[in-house]
């Protein structure tokens, strides 16, 4: 892995972790940017936005679209933020936009077995674990149209601070989990045979540019590791990192108008109880790209 996600170049490791857990929000409030519409984005507003993803690979926004039911406004976020490459797969709708809801799969049966559609708490995870190499998601945005009557609340962890934990505690578990088989996703068969292969990937990669992306989920079915001693110690302290708080998890629940931007940060999802007339709905919107860099970032 070139840069500091070198495990023989520990000098540099040890000084993009100094600047990244100095810079490291441990508010949700700190990652916080309030917009007025977010279709369109004032300068200052998208400056925000793009600096707490430098910063934190993640932003938390409120809008005055409470009451708005419109799969536009995450596109047309999406766009602002350098995010063209929406993610099509066979559980979003015609823009690729999925409506996360129980209502919306009691309606279309064919959502129901999914963790997602349902009440359900979510353990952590990164979206599209199980896509390919060519298809891998970078980026993610949730928008709140609705939210529960009580529950969905979201701890949010920001994937380079969990390589920071593991790597401290241990460089071999970096490097098991860097392994092109290290997490295989088992094939899934439908009525018509077998409608997705098997998935093998690494859980930690770094792109072209030099940025770390993890692919990971906590469930213990439909989950393969790598069957020797250092992928599954690798596993167990993972684990038992994401079950720890840590002064960098942070905690918070997407009210109406409010959303998520984010490089695919860890995350999970508490269960919750729809009430009429509060019935959650969330729109989803997963991308090929990476969230534009911050000017000021660029330039330096």
């Amino acid at each position: 892995m070139p840069g500091p996600f070198d495990l023989d170049d520990l000098a540099g490791y040890r000084q993009w972790r100094t600047a990244k857990l100095d810079s490291a929000p441990r508010r949700i409030e700190d990652i916080l940017v309030p917009l007025d519409d977010p279709r369109a984005l004032t300068a200052s507003e998208l400056d925000a936005l793009l600096e707490r993803c430098a910063t934190a690979n993640m932003a938390v926004y409120t809008s005055n679209t409470v009451g708005e039911e419109n799969t536009e406004i995450p596109r047309r976020l999406g766009v602002q933020l350098g995010l063209h490459r929406i993610d099509h797969h066979w559980l979003t709708d015609g823009d690729a936009v999925s409506p996360i809801s129980v209502r919306g799969a009691e309606e279309r049966g064919e959502r129901r077995e999914f963790i997602p559609y349902t009440d359900k708490p979510i353990k952590w995870h990164t979206d599209g674990y199980y896509n390919t190499p060519q298809r891998t998601v970078r980026a993610l945005l949730l928008h709140c149209v609705e939210s529960a009557e009580s529950g969905g609340e979201n701890q949010l962890l920001d994937h380079e601070i969990a390589y920071i934990l593991l790597r401290d505690e241990n460089p071999d578990y970096i490097r098991a989990l860097s392994r092109a088989d290290a997490m295989t996703i088992p094939p899934r068969s439908d009525e018509g045979g077998v409608a997705r292969a098997a998935q093998p990937g690494p859980v930690f990669s770094v792109d072209d540019a030099g940025f770390l992306h993890m692919r990971y989920t906590a469930r213990s079915i439909s989950i393969e590791w790598r069957n020797d001693a250092a992928t599954q110690a690798a596993v167990a302290a993972l684990s038992r990192i994401l079950a720890t708080p840590t002064p960098w998890t942070l905690h918070g629940r997407l009210e109406p108008g409010m959303g998520l931007v984010s490089n695919n940060v860890l995350h999970d999802r508490s269960g919750f109880v729809d009430a009429p007339p509060r019935r959650r709905l969330l729109y989803r919107a997963r991308y090929l790209d990476r969230i534009a860099a911050w000017p000021m970032q660029a330039a330096a």
